[in-house]
């Protein structure tokens, strides 16, 4: 199992034609992650992107698009493990000492408040102006 398995979930309410191409922006990827390099192995559209990841993380990151109501589900998965010292594209497992599971939790936990981070900014950023109860922006997303 991965040093890091993240799963995180934001409702942001606007279409997913809108939120898509923000995702597969590449300015976006390096701003939201700038110690990681990030290689694209499924590209799904307005479904999102999987990528692999190497730099201070060595695994995978996915974002999955999912319309819900007015709006969409922006789910985040991460998985990974701290690159060896020197090494950033070979993954280092921490030792299974207390010490070790310290520094693992600490890693989890930065990496979540980080995404999360991003993941309401990018909400304020799409729903600006957006009363509650207001249709989203962009067609409806509802599905079929």
């Amino acid at each position: 199992m991965p040093t890091i398995d993240l799963v995180d979930e934001t409702f942001i309410a606007v279409d997913r034609g809108i939120l898509a191409p923000i995702v597969a922006d590449q300015v976006r990827w390096h701003a939201w992650w700038p110690k990681w390099r990030m290689s694209v192995f499924m590209d799904r559209g307005e479904q999102g992107i999987r990528w692999s990841i190497s730099g201070s993380l060595v695994g995978s990151c996915e974002i999955w698009l999912e319309s819900s109501l007015d709006g969409v589900l922006l789910h985040y998965y991460l998985r990974a493990d701290p690159s060896a010292p020197g090494r950033p594209a070979t993954p280092r497992q921490l030792p299974s000492s207390p010490r070790g599971q310290r520094v693992a939790a600490g890693l989890r936990r930065q990496q979540a408040l980080a995404w999360k981070a991003h993941a309401w900014a990018l909400k304020d950023e799409l729903e600006a102006g957006r009363r509650p109860g207001e249709a989203a922006r962009g067609p409806s997303t509802r599905a079929s």
